[in-house]
Order: C-alpha cells, then sequence, then structure tokens
C-alpha cells in the first residue's frame, strides 16, 4: 500500500501537480461550514483548472438518472418513438426514449420520455423546452417536476389562448407561423381527431408571455385559411362552455302542488304536499236527526295550470 501511495506522489509530482498534505477528513471540516453557493463556485473554479476534477463532477452529477430524464408532452398520435429519439439526439447521447402507447388500443397517449447519458445533454434540451415534430409542437420538462416544470404557472390562463373556427386545411405549423408574429410560442396545436387524425376545427396557443397573448387577441387580422377565426383566452372559453351546459335556470324541480290538483303525468296520490300547513284532521261530528244531501255527480272540470292559480289566490 506505501508502494502504491508513493508511486501516486512520484506521478503527481512529475506532471507538475502539487501533492495536498490534508487529509480527507480535514478538508471536509473545512467544506462542511460553507454554504451551497460558495461550494458551487469553488468546484466550478477547480473544474475549470484541472480536467479530472471536470470529469469527477461530470460523473457525479449524471449518476442520478433524475437529472437525466425529460417528459415530453403534446405529440402527435403518428409519432413513433424513433421519431422521438431522433428529434432529441440534437442535444447529446440518449441512453432511452420512447412513446408511451395505451395498452388497450394501441394508440399513442401524445407523450413520452427521453433519458439522456449525460446530465448536461439534459440541460442544453431544456434551453429550448419547444420542439416541433411530425407537426405539433411538443414541449418537454424534467420529469421529476411532472407538469409544473414548465408552463403550469400561475399566469397560464393569462397566455393560453383558444383558436376557433379553423378551416381543415389549416396545419400546426401554419397555426404556429401565424401567431408568432406576436411573440415566441411555448406550445401551441390544431386538435386533431384520435381515430381519423383529421382537424376537429380548433387549437391552442400558449404564449411566454402576457403581453404576447394580449396582443394576438387585440390584433385586429384574424383571417387564417381564408376563415375569420376566433381568438380569446382558453380559461374563458371553457368557462363558457361549462355554463351553456348546466344552466343554473334551467334545473327541473319538483313543486309541490295542492291535494286536487295532480301533477301532470302522475296519478293523484291524495297525500298533503310537504311545506303546506294544512288544519290537522278533524274528530267526526256525532249523529244526528239531519240527513246527509245527495252526493251530486263528479264532473270533470278544466284543469287551472298550479302558477296561474296561486297568482289568483
Amino acid at each position: 500500500m506505501e508502494d502504491v501511495k508513493k508511486r501516486k506522489i512520484e506521478e503527481a509530482s512529475g506532471n507538475g501537480e502539487e501533492i495536498s498534505t490534508y487529509s480527507e477528513d480535514h478538508l471536509r471540516s473545512l467544506l462542511d461550514p460553507l454554504a451551497k453557493p460558495q461550494l458551487v463556485d469553488l468546484l466550478a473554479k477547480l473544474g475549470s483548472q484541472y480536467p479530472s476534477i471536470a470529469e469527477e463532477i461530470k460523473g457525479v452529477a449524471s449518476a442520478d438518472p433524475v437529472h437525466r430524464k425529460l417528459f415530453v408532452r403534446g405529440l402527435a398520435w403518428n409519432t413513433s418513438s424513433d421519431t422521438l429519439r431522433a428529434a432529441f439526439s440534437e442535444h447529446g447521447e440518449i441512453e432511452e426514449g420512447a412513446v408511451i402507447y395505451d395498452k388497450a388500443s394501441g394508440k399513442s397517449r401524445g407523450y413520452g420520455f427521453i433519458t439522456y447519458k449525460y446530465m448536461e445533454s439534459t440541460q442544453h434540451a431544456l434551453r429550448a423546452p419547444s420542439k416541433l415534430i411530425d407537426g405539433r409542437l411538443a414541449v418537454c420538462n424534467l420529469a421529476c417536476e411532472g407538469l409544473s416544470g414548465t408552463s403550469a404557472t400561475l399566469d397560464l390562463t393569462q397566455r393560453k389562448l383558444y383558436i376557433g373556427g379553423l378551416s381543415p386545411n389549416v396545419t400546426s405549423e401554419m397555426l404556429l407561423h401565424f401567431f408568432g408574429r406576436h411573440g415566441d410560442i411555448e406550445e401551441g396545436s390544431v386538435a386533431y381527431d384520435k381515430d381519423t387524425n383529421e382537424s376537429r376545427g380548433f387549437g391552442f396557443v400558449t404564449f411566454r408571455t402576457v403581453e404576447a397573448a394580449k396582443k394576438a387577441i387585440d390584433d385586429p387580422q384574424k383571417t387564417l385559411g381564408g376563415r375569420n377565426i376566433i381568438v380569446k383566452l382558453a380559461d374563458s372559453h371553457k368557462g363558457r362552455t361549462v355554463q351553456a351546459q348546466l344552466p343554473p335556470a334551467m334545473v327541473p324541480m319538483a313543486l309541490p302542488l295542492a291535494a286536487g290538483y295532480p301533477q301532470p303525468g302522475k296519478a293523484h296520490a291524495g297525500a298533503t304536499p310537504v311545506g303546506y300547513g294544512y288544519p290537522q284532521t278533524v274528530a267526526a261530528y256525532p249523529d244526528s236527526s239531519y240527513p246527509s244531501p245527495p252526493t251530486a255527480p263528479y264532473q270533470a272540470q278544466s284543469q287551472i295550470p298550479y302558477p296561474y292559480y296561486i297568482g289568483k289566490q
């Protein structure tokens, strides 16, 4: 063991490197009180001066796949795993990459994952998270962050636009080119049918800034593909749709009716409706010498609508 240490010292001396006289425990005691920014600056400085330290830092940083795995969403239904890997291979060597398919139908679920061999490749890909793949603008972020990594921010509702009234001939490339004049686009695509892969006549565009989204809404030139298109906040469109489907005034309610006025389509049960304070049942009169008057035959009379009857009372 001593011979090995002596040989390393001689090799380091021959290379002109200074030999540290500090033990590892001593260095740890010196580094322990330092804050993270100080440690980062120190390692960055040493790594830039000594290639061996730089390689050590690179290996430690890339050891955990959490720092190398990307989640890619917004993929076209026809995008394959090979196409996905080819699109992200420009940033570095890929260790693993695949589109996720539905087990039952065998069709793409519109997202996938890319795992790089080195962390620096992942960081390089994240500098430009939006990428046009098979006519759709896909977006990537660290898989460990889920959907919160890119666009799930507080101002997303002010940056995401609904684009309606699109011609069937309008593609995602045309949509992105048309709205790209207002600012950088983070995500956007025409909505396509999963089975036929045909346009559904609308799409979405998410800008990087709120200002760019406002410019797109205020722009008077809203003609694309020979049609006048609808441009508004996606959140407002969603709220309008829900309100139209469930109007509060149209909620059916069963109103209690008084005895003798049956509800349409139901047999009259003769029970006292809930909510009306009718007098309690009175005891029968004792027998008397007065004969009971003859009962007149019942004749059907025209029904009076309940609301009208109440109003007259």
